[in-house]
């Protein structure tokens, strides 16, 4: 972005009113995200990193089928898709760079839940967003990021980063390649609900930080971060929400005996994921939905050992073995969630039963 007369985009490609103030905003890392305040209303211009997305126009299908279906409409929050411009594209050129534009919506993100009610809000929300889309063919609806929950996948990725890594293997090194090695069962069972399961539009990046809540935290004004809505399977979701809320410390904690799974953030997540989806969702989705948390997890704990084994050049890192200390922290998860199956699927029979 090159300063703040970049907004002039807006005024030559938008109809959008006169400007009255332009400005950075918010902390996000894949986009530069900038509040465009007019004296009609007040909007979110973004420069699009084409180099993390690199089939914008991917997205732009995407965004279109759930426009164009109108299941947008039955949701109790905002879902703030691009505005299209003067020539109705959702994307922008400009200057060799990418931009669109989207709504401004008011409220406040979190990057954890401390409180159990939140959570169940969260869950809530991006089950409402699968239950609004469950008439769109999502066989229509392209890889905006190709295999990004492909479980086959990041096995084979981290196979690949054995057979050519230059770290020296040492004992801890060891035991953390082995426990991941020993998690195939997984796969095995992601591949037979691949096989079985259909397909749903899903958001597939269901962070916290992907909502905004109200200010007194009790209900979602909207569901952000649209670029990976794409079809998928129900506990893609499910199981990064558990991955990322019902863990009783955050990616980056160290102090592994602290690291455990914290069931009653994890049982607000089932009420609030079930409560929208149990009477539309196939009974095999619904019990899948356990499995997710275990896969998530497991796939990000294989991501990053496979950076950490690549040398650390996809994610960013503060000291040499971060890489290695945020999948030694989802290994613990993992565990945690593996050594709580029968309670946690004791809260899921009290839907499906």
């Amino acid at each position: 972005m090159k300063g703040v007369d970049s907004w002039q985009i807006a005024l030559e490609s938008y109809e959008l009113g006169s400007v009255r103030d332009f400005r950075k905003f918010g902390s996000g890392h894949i986009h530069q995200t900038f509040l465009l305040q007019t004296d009609e209303q007040d909007y979110i211009l973004q420069e699009f990193n084409d180099a993390v997305f690199r089939f914008p126009e991917r997205i732009a299908n995407n965004l279109r089928i759930i426009s164009s279906h109108g299941g947008t409409d039955q949701l109790p929050y905002m879902l703030p898709l691009p505005i299209p411009n003067k020539d109705g594209e959702l994307f922008t050129s400009w200057e060799g760079r990418l931009y669109r534009i989207f709504q401004f919506v008011d409220g406040q993100t979190r990057d954890a839940l401390q409180e159990e009610h939140p959570c169940k809000l969260a869950a809530s929300a991006f089950a409402q967003f699968v239950k609004a889309h469950l008439e769109v063919d999502a066989s229509q609806m392209q890889e905006t990021i190709p295999g990004f929950h492909d479980l086959a996948l990041r096995f084979e990725q981290f196979e690949e980063s054995l057979e050519t890594t230059k770290l020296k293997m040492n004992s801890e090194l060891h035991d953390l390649i082995n426990f991941y090695q020993e998690q195939r069962v997984l796969l095995r069972e992601f591949q037979a609900y691949v096989e079985k399961l259909p397909i749903r539009v899903t958001h597939n990046d269901t962070k916290i930080n992907n909502l905004i809540f109200n200010k007194g935290m009790n209900a979602v004004n909207a569901v952000i971060d649209l670029d990976t809505i794409m079809g998928g399977y129900v506990f893609y979701d499910f199981g990064d929400l558990v991955r990322t809320v019902a863990c009783t410390e955050d990616e980056g904690c160290i102090e592994w005996d602290k690291i455990d799974v914290d069931l009653p953030k994890y049982k607000a997540l089932v009420d609030g994921y079930y409560a929208p989806l149990k009477e539309y969702l196939e009974k095999e989705e619904l019990a899948s939905l356990s499995f997710g948390g275990e896969m998530m997890t497991l796939i990000m704990g294989l991501r990053f050992l496979t950076d950490y084994l690549n040398g650390n050049i996809y994610y960013q890192i503060h000291y040499q073995d971060q890489n290695f200390h945020r999948s030694r922290n989802q290994q613990m998860l993992l565990k945690a969630l593996i050594g709580n199956r029968t309670r946690i699927k004791e809260f899921i029979a009290e839907w499906i039963s």
